[in-house]
């Protein structure tokens, strides 16, 4: 998986690598990709109980793929020295990537892509085939993201990492909130440096409020959808559609994008001096100049991406 071939990920929904009736009920909620979590998806989660989980997802991995849910494991870090231990149960046709967590910076992709590169040789997997996702969860791996997402090709999706009381906040410390002030410089650095490393559609971090508050969810998607945000990590399936609105664009939004993209095509076959559009009381968006259409036009892409329209 590389960069260019990346598609827009509305929901990364997480779920436990030892429980296949949790496995299973990810699948049946349909988000576009699903991680399915071996470095901790409990606590506490001896090594013996590893080895049953590496196989409960080594069996899943091997099923014939039905939907077009996109499949990552999150392994342990290379820091650890046992990803090598996670790799060889999951590496199969069906896997788009590795979440690496707790990423510090450029070395720890490096590693990862070092030890994709040798099981997809052991595998017989496509060279470059299996994606890195960075989880950026600690102050040095936020510091450098842009470096992180430049690390490797095999780096095509990240975005700023949110948690309520997770690693992100023993890195940074700061105090959890639902309008998520604290975060925001957080989750507009990681974003910035992902689009400026050529990530097409950044994915941003939870939702920390109660699971049963989707009004507040919905708020705070919409929040990072403002910001350019193109998706964000769950950890509940009946969430899936609630997210999947928010980061999908509107029907007012596709007419208005298509609007364009057509007057501007005629503008370009006929010759025409000026291309307006609407009330000429709206503002900037009366008089159409190519960067609006390339906007437009950059837009229909993602919806393409989204199977929305042709």
């Amino acid at each position: 998986m590389q960069k260019t071939d990346a598609k827009p990920l509305r929901t990364v929904l997480f779920c436990a690598g030892h429980d296949i009736t949790e496995i299973e009920n990810a699948v049946a909620a349909n988000p576009d990709s699903m991680v399915i979590d071996l470095e901790e998806p409990r606590t506490p989660f001896p090594e013996n109980e590893r080895v049953k989980a590496r196989a409960v997802v080594n069996e899943f991995l091997r099923r014939p793929k039905t939907n077009s849910t996109q499949y990552f494991v999150r392994v342990q870090p290379p820091s650890s020295g046992q990803t090598l231990k996670d790799l060889r149960a999951v590496m199969t046709p069906n896997l788009s990537g590795i979440l690496v967590p707790k990423v510090q910076g450029p070395h720890d992709v490096h590693a990862a892509d070092a030890l994709l590169t040798c099981m997809e040789v052991d595998t017989g997997l496509p060279a470059g085939s299996v994606g890195i996702y960075p989880i950026l969860e600690t102050a040095q791996g936020l510091r450098l993201a842009y470096e992180i997402a430049m690390a490797s090709p095999r780096v095509f999706v990240m975005g700023g990492a949110v948690s309520r009381f997770g690693d992100i906040h023993q890195a940074v410390g700061f105090r959890w909130t639902a309008e998520g002030r604290e975060t925001l410089f957080l989750r507009s650095k990681a974003l910035i440096d992902a689009k400026a490393a050529g990530i097409r559609y950044p994915v941003s971090g939870m939702w920390g409020g109660r699971r049963d508050d989707i009004e507040g969810l919905r708020t705070w998607a919409k929040q990072l959808r403002d910001l350019g945000y193109y998706g964000m990590m769950i950890s509940d399936p009946e969430h899936v559609p609630v997210v999947h609105e928010i980061f999908s664009p509107t029907d007012e939004e596709l007419s208005y994008w298509q609007d364009l993209d057509r007057l501007a095509t005629q503008a370009e076959q006929n010759g025409n001096e000026m291309i307006t559009y609407g009330d000429p009381s709206a503002g900037e968006g009366f008089v159409v100049h190519i960067a609006h259409v390339g906007s437009a036009r950059k837009n229909l892409a993602w919806a393409r991406d989204l199977g929305l329209v042709n």
